[in-house]
């Protein structure tokens, strides 16, 4: 099937104009060709952006997406019931760059971009799940990021040189710990950043059971202390049971294991800082 070319734009919620701040809130796609013209906003989940942006009360964010979503509708109706737009292919051209065009409101859109699909109803849905959900973005390149911030704090406090990346265990079993300090051979204190801000529950449960039976493990295995080491856990928000539910079950089972765990926010820091240097 050939490719039709599309128009996207990416909806930005920017809240304090002075700075420019903004959140990725959903996309806006038209083609042309076919009259179809579709948007989709993050009008459910939203806590990453009010958690971003804590003195906007939620309100503020729930009118905006209301707003928005009215007027996107009344695009979608035009371009529907308008006779230009199946005579004029330039009329949903200029209707979508009149929507997009900059505006000093607390709703902007960035420069229109162009995507070559065969079906601009799923084109739609990826597009979102990617610049909105950032569906790029990996259990282990989450991880990545919580280490990229203990090791800077390490670092800061001029105790990163003492911490290495090493494999704890033996050759019958072992595990790789981002960060291990050892005295007088023998692994003394274990840091591990542990990702359990996963968007499902079921997620949270696997990731943080995975770790559980390797500490029970290694533990079984005389070749572990579980006092020397420290999880710093990140944890999902609040806005739904199932999954900060399944973090609090996770993070109790940590503990029962006899580890050291620390949910993981700027306010831990000094926490891990006094677990380094004890």
């Amino acid at each position: 099937m050939n490719k039709i070319a599309c128009q996207y734009a990416i909806v930005r919620f920017t809240p304090f104009i002075e700075t420019g701040e903004f959140a990725n809130i959903g996309i806006v796609l038209i083609s042309p060709k076919l009259r179809f013209f579709g948007f989709n906003l993050a009008s459910k989940r939203y806590g990453r952006i009010t958690q971003f942006f804590k003195e906007i009360n939620t309100s503020v964010y729930k009118n905006t997406i209301n707003n928005l979503k009215d007027e996107l509708e009344r695009v979608s109706f035009s371009l529907e019931s308008n006779p230009l737009a199946n005579n004029d292919i330039d009329y949903p051209i200029n209707l979508f760059h009149e929507l997009t065009r900059n505006r000093e409101t607390i709703i902007k859109f960035s420069k229109i971009r162009t995507v070559l699909t065969d079906n601009p109803e799923k084109e739609l849905k990826k597009l979102f799940e990617y610049y909105v959900e950032r569906n790029f973005i990996t259990k282990k390149y989450e991880e990545e990021l919580l280490e990229n911030k203990v090791r800077q704090l390490l670092n800061e406090a001029e105790l990163g040189d003492y911490f290495k990346n090493e494999r704890i265990g033996d050759e019958t079993y072992h595990v790789p710990f981002p960060f291990v300090r050892h005295s007088n051979n023998n692994p003394q204190k274990i840091i591990k950043p542990l990702h359990l801000a996963h968007d499902d529950s079921t997620k949270i449960f696997n990731h943080g059971a995975a770790w559980i039976y390797k500490i029970n493990k290694l533990k079984e295995k005389r070749l572990l202390v579980a006092n020397n080491v420290l999880f710093a856990i990140s944890s999902p928000q609040r806005d739904t049971e199932n999954r900060f539910g399944a973090y609090e079950e996770i993070k109790q089972e940590l503990i029962e294991t006899g580890v050291q765990v620390v949910p993981y926010q700027d306010e831990s820091n000094d926490k891990i800082l006094d677990f380094a240097l004890r």
